[in-house]
């Protein structure tokens, strides 16, 4: 589904020009104001924080062969807890493996109800900013926002692989380059899921609207891996960006939580 308030001004030479401090994880330049410029983004309360989510997923199997159910996600502590809307029922938790780490696993948790039990899917590799991760972001800072925030919109180069997200594809959607460790960045927005901070939901995951104010960042996605750490966005192989497309669902309220675990565990 194409989004009707997408950007005019063509992201593609901007990218290219700037190559990584201006693609999807960490914009760092200020890209046209029809334009997220996928990067470097911060905790905050109005771009999108705070809303629900949760996972979805074959479940990892237990001793009789099935997921087990868990009476609240794993892994999180009560200010986390609180921060997950009590009617969400999709939730992708991302565990960094430490506070100045770039490495970590995600997990989708589901349930069929609010308040219900939640049922647990695979652990998945993930890279993070290259710095890390920080409670307060701001442009430029090469980490990850730690948070809960709410996952609305989709999009990017290749064709919608059949999410019941809306999603925006097109050219704009291009990584050339190299990343921080010089890996090419090709394909890296072949499929995005834009994370709702310092955004405004319901937009093209391109949008420039900036809530929190542009010192705050913007433009942090969930985005194909590029094999190596990223300045903002938490990346995921390509089969699993395909899955979470076709399985995280608007009618769930769909979040991911994120952050490194001691952070998590607050």
């Amino acid at each position: 589904m194409k989004r009707r308030n997408r950007g005019l001004a063509p992201l593609t030479a901007l990218l290219a020009a700037t190559a990584l401090l201006a693609t999807g994880c960490g914009a760092t330049g200020h890209p046209p104001r029809a334009h997220a410029g996928p990067g470097a983004s911060a905790h905050g309360e109005a771009g999108g924080r705070a809303v629900p989510g949760g996972s979805a997923g074959k479940a990892a199997p237990g001793p009789h062969g099935r997921s087990e159910p868990l009476l609240r996600l794993p892994g999180l502590g009560p200010a986390t807890l609180r921060e997950v809307p009590a009617d969400t029922r999709q939730a992708l938790v991302v565990t960094g493996a430490g506070r100045d780490e770039n490495r970590g696993t995600a997990v989708l948790y589901e349930r069929e109800r609010p308040g219900g039990a939640w049922r647990h899917g695979p652990a998945w590799p993930v890279h993070n900013a290259v710095r890390g991760w920080t409670d307060r972001h701001v442009q430029g800072d090469l980490r990850s926002p730690v948070g809960v925030f709410t996952l609305t919109d989709a999009g990017g180069l290749l064709p919608d692989p059949g999410t019941r997200l809306p999603y925006d594809r097109g050219p704009e959607f291009t990584a050339p380059g190299t990343g921080v460790e010089g890996e090419p960045l090709a394909g890296a927005f072949d499929y995005v899921i834009a994370i709702n901070y310092n955004r405004t939901p319901g937009t093209t995951p391109l949008d420039w609207t900036r809530p929190l104010g542009e010192s705050r960042g913007g433009g942090i996605w969930l985005h194909v891996d590029h094999d190596g750490p990223t300045q903002g966005c938490v990346s995921f192989t390509r089969p699993v960006m395909k899955h979470l497309l076709r399985t995280l669902d608007p009618a769930k309220k769909p979040v991911v939580v994120m952050g490194d675990r001691a952070s998590l565990r607050r």
